[in-house]
């Protein structure tokens, strides 16, 4: 009997020249944006969307299955929304000089808020204010870099403006589906998550 044809991983890039590439298509996109204020209004939606969508079916579990580590990257489905509230205040904070009320990093953020209906107002509190900044963007408003200092990172980073907001929203819903692979599990089926089936008013 012949052997299985093996399957062979394509060699993967050095941090060297990830970084390499990195700086390219940073030089290449400039600063100028190349997303536009539909889409930044469009994203805020989506986001309120969704969130009200997983607040809702996450509000029928019980707090201990809320709790439960699911060996997600944040463990639980509070750790991880607790997460996602904290780091759209930091990113926001910086894009928009929103006030920051609490000050932690990203080990704590999982702790943010110990209430899961406090966590809840809070989420609901702020997708108001990321629609109503949204709502506020004009052209040119996305152009331009953003310089911060990324714990994270160790250091103090500057990007094109653009790609901060893009990476938020990116940021959201990397970790909503997380949440809602851990929804899944606990054996509650969230809505629709399809941004062409979102439909606004």
């Amino acid at each position: 009997m012949p052997d299985s044809p093996r399957l062979h991983s394509a060699p993967r890039a050095s941090s060297e020249a990830k970084r390499k590439l990195s700086l390219m298509v940073c030089e290449t996109l400039g600063t100028s944006s190349m997303i536009s204020p539909a889409y930044v209004r469009q994203m805020a939606a989506y986001n309120s969307w969704q969130n009200e969508n997983q607040y809702a079916v996450a509000n029928g579990l019980g707090e201990a299955a809320r709790r439960l580590d699911r060996r997600a990257f944040f463990g639980s489905i509070h750790a991880t929304l607790n997460h996602l509230i904290w780091a759209d205040t930091m990113w926001m904070s910086r894009i928009a000089g929103t006030p920051v009320s609490y000050q932690c990093g990203i080990p704590e953020s999982v702790e943010l808020f110990e209430n899961w209906q406090e966590l809840a107002e809070e989420r609901r509190r702020f997708d108001a204010v990321i629609t109503d900044w949204a709502a506020t963007v004009g052209n040119g408003d996305l152009d331009g870099e953003l310089t911060w200092f990324s714990a994270a990172a160790g250091r103090e980073l500057t990007k094109p403006r653009w790609i901060c907001v893009t990476h938020m929203f990116n940021h959201q819903t990397h970790h909503r589906g997380q949440v809602h692979a851990m929804l899944t599990a606990a054996g509650v089926g969230p809505g629709d998550t399809d941004l062409a089936l979102m439909t606004v008013g």
